[in-house]
Protein backbone atom coordinates (compact mmCIF):
# COMPACT_ATOMS: atom_id res chain seq x y z
CA UNK A 1 0.00 0.00 0.00
CA UNK A 2 1.46 3.22 -0.96
CA UNK A 3 1.78 5.60 2.12
CA UNK A 4 -0.07 9.23 0.61
CA UNK A 5 -0.04 12.73 0.91
CA UNK A 6 -3.21 13.96 2.60
CA UNK A 7 -4.77 17.08 1.07
CA UNK A 8 -7.86 19.38 2.48
CA UNK A 9 -9.44 20.90 -0.44
CA UNK A 10 -12.74 22.98 -0.30
CA UNK A 11 -12.58 25.19 -2.94
CA UNK A 12 -11.09 28.08 -1.30
CA UNK A 13 -7.97 29.85 -3.37
CA UNK A 14 -6.05 28.58 -0.03
CA UNK A 15 -6.73 25.01 -0.84
CA UNK A 16 -5.88 25.15 -4.40
CA UNK A 17 -2.34 26.61 -3.21
CA UNK A 18 -2.25 23.51 -0.73
CA UNK A 19 -3.66 21.12 -3.41
CA UNK A 20 -0.78 21.66 -6.34
CA UNK A 21 1.94 21.76 -2.77
CA UNK A 22 0.76 18.27 -2.01
CA UNK A 23 1.02 16.77 -5.91
CA UNK A 24 4.16 18.69 -6.02
CA UNK A 25 5.22 16.73 -3.28
CA UNK A 26 3.75 13.30 -3.72
CA UNK A 27 5.40 13.40 -7.36
CA UNK A 28 9.07 14.76 -5.70
CA UNK A 29 8.49 11.49 -2.48
CA UNK A 30 6.85 9.17 -4.79
CA UNK A 31 4.19 9.20 -2.41
CA UNK A 32 0.42 8.59 -3.61
CA UNK A 33 -1.94 11.80 -3.28
CA UNK A 34 -5.36 11.48 -1.19
CA UNK A 35 -7.69 14.24 -1.95
CA UNK A 36 -10.54 14.76 0.96
CA UNK A 37 -12.90 17.31 1.50
CA UNK A 38 -15.52 17.43 4.79
CA UNK A 39 -18.77 17.82 4.09
CA UNK A 40 -19.44 19.20 7.27
CA UNK A 41 -23.66 20.28 6.24
CA UNK A 42 -24.60 16.60 5.08
CA UNK A 43 -27.11 16.02 7.53
CA UNK A 44 -29.19 18.85 5.65
CA UNK A 45 -29.80 16.76 2.55
CA UNK A 46 -28.72 15.27 -0.89
CA UNK A 47 -28.41 18.69 -1.71
CA UNK A 48 -25.25 19.71 0.15
CA UNK A 49 -23.99 16.57 -0.43
CA UNK A 50 -24.04 16.84 -3.96
CA UNK A 51 -22.37 20.17 -3.59
CA UNK A 52 -19.21 18.84 -1.60
CA UNK A 53 -19.31 16.18 -4.27
CA UNK A 54 -18.64 18.58 -6.84
CA UNK A 55 -16.09 20.36 -4.80
CA UNK A 56 -14.49 17.26 -4.74
CA UNK A 57 -14.35 16.45 -7.98
CA UNK A 58 -13.20 19.59 -9.40
CA UNK A 59 -10.10 19.64 -6.72
CA UNK A 60 -9.36 16.16 -8.69
CA UNK A 61 -10.18 17.49 -12.51
CA UNK A 62 -7.16 20.43 -11.13
CA UNK A 63 -5.00 18.07 -9.68
CA UNK A 64 -4.80 15.14 -12.88
CA UNK A 65 -2.60 17.03 -15.44
CA UNK A 66 -0.29 17.51 -12.31
CA UNK A 67 0.60 13.59 -11.02
CA UNK A 68 1.55 11.87 -13.43
CA UNK A 69 2.79 8.58 -12.22
CA UNK A 70 1.36 9.64 -8.77
CA UNK A 71 -1.46 6.73 -7.62
CA UNK A 72 -4.24 9.56 -6.80
CA UNK A 73 -7.72 8.99 -4.74
CA UNK A 74 -10.51 10.91 -2.96
CA UNK A 75 -12.79 10.84 -0.18
CA UNK A 76 -15.73 12.63 0.47
CA UNK A 77 -15.64 12.66 4.60
CA UNK A 78 -18.47 13.68 7.14
CA UNK A 79 -18.21 15.85 10.48
CA UNK A 80 -16.44 18.05 11.92
CA UNK A 81 -13.37 19.59 9.59
CA UNK A 82 -10.37 19.18 12.02
CA UNK A 83 -12.11 15.60 13.88
CA UNK A 84 -11.93 14.10 10.45
CA UNK A 85 -8.35 15.67 9.26
CA UNK A 86 -7.14 14.43 12.25
CA UNK A 87 -8.11 10.96 11.41
CA UNK A 88 -6.65 10.88 8.19
CA UNK A 89 -3.57 11.87 9.60
CA UNK A 90 -2.83 8.41 11.51
CA UNK A 91 -2.25 6.91 8.06
CA UNK A 92 -0.84 9.87 6.37
CA UNK A 93 2.85 10.39 5.41
CA UNK A 94 1.39 14.37 6.04
CA UNK A 95 -1.51 16.22 5.90
CA UNK A 96 -0.99 19.84 3.54
CA UNK A 97 -3.75 22.18 4.23
CA UNK A 98 -4.56 25.71 2.92
CA UNK A 99 -3.38 28.90 5.38
CA UNK A 100 -7.22 29.90 5.26
CA UNK A 101 -10.15 27.93 3.97
CA UNK A 102 -13.55 29.39 2.66
CA UNK A 103 -15.52 31.45 5.84
CA UNK A 104 -12.46 32.73 7.75
CA UNK A 105 -12.17 36.13 8.40
CA UNK A 106 -9.54 37.65 5.71
CA UNK A 107 -7.69 39.16 8.90
CA UNK A 108 -6.51 36.10 10.25
CA UNK A 109 -2.72 34.85 9.19
CA UNK A 110 -4.03 31.31 9.20
CA UNK A 111 -7.70 29.66 9.85
CA UNK A 112 -8.63 27.76 12.93
CA UNK A 113 -9.01 24.53 10.89
CA UNK A 114 -5.23 24.93 9.84
CA UNK A 115 -4.38 25.37 13.54
CA UNK A 116 -6.42 23.03 14.91
CA UNK A 117 -5.00 20.31 12.51
CA UNK A 118 -0.93 21.48 13.15
CA UNK A 119 -1.76 21.47 17.01
CA UNK A 120 -3.73 17.54 16.95
CA UNK A 121 -2.38 15.80 13.99
CA UNK A 122 -0.87 12.14 14.23
CA UNK A 123 1.64 13.48 11.28
CA UNK A 124 3.63 16.46 9.78
CA UNK A 125 1.21 19.47 8.75
CA UNK A 126 1.98 21.27 6.49
CA UNK A 127 0.14 25.02 5.61
CA UNK A 128 0.52 26.29 2.39
CA UNK A 129 1.50 29.93 2.02
CA UNK A 130 3.39 31.97 -0.71
CA UNK A 131 4.04 29.00 -3.44
CA UNK A 132 3.41 31.06 -6.39
CA UNK A 133 6.64 33.41 -5.12
CA UNK A 134 9.81 32.86 -6.64
CA UNK A 135 11.29 29.14 -5.43
CA UNK A 136 14.91 30.05 -2.91
CA UNK A 137 16.05 26.10 -3.37
CA UNK A 138 16.46 26.30 0.20
CA UNK A 139 14.34 24.26 3.56
CA UNK A 140 14.97 25.79 6.97
CA UNK A 141 14.40 23.79 9.89
CA UNK A 142 14.24 24.87 13.58
CA UNK A 143 16.88 22.82 16.44
CA UNK A 144 16.73 23.11 19.89
CA UNK A 145 18.00 19.55 20.69
CA UNK A 146 15.06 18.36 21.95
CA UNK A 147 12.89 14.70 20.32
CA UNK A 148 10.44 16.99 18.64
CA UNK A 149 13.83 18.84 16.61
CA UNK A 150 15.17 15.72 15.84
CA UNK A 151 11.76 14.35 14.20
CA UNK A 152 11.32 17.92 12.55
CA UNK A 153 15.30 17.45 10.86
CA UNK A 154 14.23 14.32 9.64
CA UNK A 155 11.49 15.51 7.73
CA UNK A 156 13.24 18.68 6.74
CA UNK A 157 15.83 15.76 5.17
CA UNK A 158 13.75 14.40 3.22
CA UNK A 159 12.07 17.52 1.63
CA UNK A 160 15.51 18.94 1.39
CA UNK A 161 16.65 15.79 -0.72
CA UNK A 162 13.42 15.22 -2.62
CA UNK A 163 13.85 19.07 -3.95
CA UNK A 164 17.44 19.05 -4.29
CA UNK A 165 17.63 21.96 -1.82
CA UNK A 166 20.03 23.71 0.21
CA UNK A 167 19.01 22.54 4.49
CA UNK A 168 19.74 25.90 6.56
CA UNK A 169 19.44 24.66 10.18
CA UNK A 170 18.84 27.40 12.59
CA UNK A 171 19.67 27.12 16.10
CA UNK A 172 18.70 30.43 18.29
CA UNK A 173 19.00 30.80 22.10
CA UNK A 174 19.08 33.40 24.39
CA UNK A 175 20.93 33.94 27.50
CA UNK A 176 19.56 33.40 30.88
CA UNK A 177 17.91 36.70 32.21
CA UNK A 178 18.87 37.71 36.15
CA UNK A 179 17.36 40.73 37.11
CA UNK A 180 19.33 41.42 39.92
CA UNK A 181 22.72 40.08 38.08
CA UNK A 182 24.30 38.44 41.18
CA UNK A 183 27.70 37.15 41.81
CA UNK A 184 28.61 34.32 39.11
CA UNK A 185 26.21 35.35 36.33
CA UNK A 186 28.78 36.48 34.27
CA UNK A 187 30.76 33.05 34.41
CA UNK A 188 27.20 31.67 33.60
CA UNK A 189 26.73 33.48 30.53
CA UNK A 190 30.30 33.12 29.44
CA UNK A 191 29.77 29.14 29.72
CA UNK A 192 26.06 29.18 27.77
CA UNK A 193 27.51 31.37 25.08
CA UNK A 194 30.44 28.41 24.44
CA UNK A 195 28.13 25.15 25.21
CA UNK A 196 25.09 25.96 23.26
CA UNK A 197 26.47 27.06 20.32
CA UNK A 198 29.30 23.62 20.68
CA UNK A 199 26.54 21.39 21.22
CA UNK A 200 24.39 22.29 18.04
CA UNK A 201 27.35 22.61 16.01
CA UNK A 202 27.94 18.76 17.24
CA UNK A 203 24.55 17.76 16.55
CA UNK A 204 25.09 19.58 13.20
CA UNK A 205 28.00 17.21 12.44
CA UNK A 206 26.32 14.10 12.98
CA UNK A 207 23.34 15.29 10.61
CA UNK A 208 26.09 15.66 7.92
CA UNK A 209 27.74 12.54 7.77
CA UNK A 210 24.95 10.54 7.85
CA UNK A 211 23.39 12.34 4.94
CA UNK A 212 26.37 13.34 2.92
CA UNK A 213 24.15 13.86 -0.23
CA UNK A 214 22.74 16.84 1.12
CA UNK A 215 24.14 20.47 1.18
CA UNK A 216 23.54 21.39 4.71
CA UNK A 217 23.92 24.69 6.63
CA UNK A 218 24.06 25.77 9.97
CA UNK A 219 23.48 29.06 12.00
CA UNK A 220 24.18 29.20 15.93
CA UNK A 221 22.56 32.58 16.91
CA UNK A 222 21.39 34.37 20.00
CA UNK A 223 17.95 35.49 19.33
CA UNK A 224 14.58 34.21 20.07
CA UNK A 225 14.08 31.20 18.11
CA UNK A 226 10.62 32.17 16.26
CA UNK A 227 11.66 35.51 15.19
CA UNK A 228 14.86 34.06 13.72
CA UNK A 229 13.04 31.45 11.79
CA UNK A 230 10.63 33.60 10.57
CA UNK A 231 13.02 35.89 9.03
CA UNK A 232 15.34 32.77 7.75
CA UNK A 233 11.80 31.77 5.80
CA UNK A 234 11.69 34.77 4.20
CA UNK A 235 14.32 33.55 1.41
CA UNK A 236 12.91 29.49 1.92
CA UNK A 237 10.14 27.47 0.27
CA UNK A 238 9.25 25.78 3.37
CA UNK A 239 10.35 26.16 7.06
CA UNK A 240 10.02 23.04 9.39
CA UNK A 241 9.41 23.60 13.01
CA UNK A 242 9.29 20.33 16.43
CA UNK A 243 5.05 21.16 17.43
CA UNK A 244 7.08 21.94 20.82
CA UNK A 245 10.87 22.39 22.21
CA UNK A 246 12.70 22.24 25.16
CA UNK A 247 10.75 23.83 28.01
CA UNK A 248 7.48 23.63 26.68
CA UNK A 249 4.45 22.50 28.76
CA UNK A 250 3.40 18.64 27.88
CA UNK A 251 -0.09 19.61 27.66
CA UNK A 252 0.63 22.17 25.10
CA UNK A 253 -0.52 20.90 21.52
CA UNK A 254 1.57 23.43 20.43
CA UNK A 255 4.81 25.30 21.69
CA UNK A 256 5.11 29.36 21.32
CA UNK A 257 7.47 29.04 18.71
CA UNK A 258 5.57 26.47 16.66
CA UNK A 259 2.29 28.88 16.83
CA UNK A 260 4.43 31.91 15.95
CA UNK A 261 5.95 30.69 13.32
CA UNK A 262 2.51 29.53 11.19
CA UNK A 263 1.02 32.73 12.07
CA UNK A 264 3.82 34.79 10.53
CA UNK A 265 6.11 32.90 8.11
CA UNK A 266 6.03 34.38 4.56
CA UNK A 267 6.86 30.59 3.08
CA UNK A 268 4.93 27.22 3.81
CA UNK A 269 5.31 26.09 6.99
CA UNK A 270 5.65 22.04 8.43
CA UNK A 271 4.61 21.21 12.03
CA UNK A 272 6.45 17.80 12.99
CA UNK A 273 6.08 15.87 16.24
CA UNK A 274 6.80 12.99 16.47
CA UNK A 275 4.60 9.90 16.18
CA UNK A 276 3.92 7.24 19.08
CA UNK A 277 7.30 5.08 19.62
CA UNK A 278 9.41 8.29 18.57
CA UNK A 279 9.56 10.42 21.51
Amino acid sequence: MVTSVVVGVDGSASSTEALEWAAADARRRGLGLRLVHVCEHARLGREATELCARTLEAAHDRVRPLTDGVQVTTELLTGKVIDALVGESAAADSVVLGSRGLGGFAGLLIGSVSMGAAGHASCPVVIVRGSYGAQHGRVVVGDDGSSCAQVALAYAVEQARARGALLHVTYAWQMPVSPSHPAGYGAVRANCGEQEPRRATERLSAWREKNPDIAIEGEQIIGHPAEMLIKAGETADLVVVGSRGLGGFASAVLGSVSRTVLQHAACSVAVVRPRPGQE
